[in-house]
C-alpha cells in the first residue's frame, strides 16, 4: 500500500528520501484517481525497498498541491533529491509511472 503523505510528513517522507519518491496528489470524490489508485498501490509493493510510493489527499492537504501547480486530479509527482523530475496529470498506464521510476534506479 502507498503512505498517506500529509502537509505535516511531505517534507521528512519526499523531500528528504534518498530514493525515488512516487507522489500521487488525488481526491476522494475524484473519479480517475480511483482508477490511479490501485496503480499506485501496486507499484508502492513492487517498489518497496526501491522507492518510496504515497498519496496525498489534497482535500485535506493543499500546501504542497498548491507549492507544485497542482490543478488536476489525479496528478503524479516523481521526485529525485527534492526536486520534481517527473509529472503525469491524468490517468496514465502503469508503464508510465514504472519507466519514471526505473530511469532513476
Amino acid at each position: 500500500m502507498a503512505l498517506a503523505i500529509t502537509d505535516a510528513t511531505f517534507d521528512e517522507v519526499v523531500l528528504k528520501s534518498d530514493k525515488p519518491v512516487v507522489v500521487d496528489f488525488w481526491a476522494a470524490w475524484c473519479g480517475p484517481c480511483r482508477m490511479v489508485g490501485p496503480v499506485i498501490d501496486e507499484i508502492a509493493t513492487e517498489y518497496d525497498g526501491k522507492a518510496v510510493v504515497g498519496k496525498v489527499d489534497v482535500d485535506a492537504n493543499q500546501e504542497f498541491a498548491a507549492k507544485y501547480g497542482v490543478r488536476n486530479i489525479p496528478t503524479v509527482l516523481i521526485f529525485q533529491n527534492g526536486e520534481v523530475v517527473g509529472r503525469q496529470v491524468g490517468v496514465a498506464p502503469k508503464k508510465t509511472y514504472t519507466d519514471a521510476v526505473d530511469a532513476l534506479l
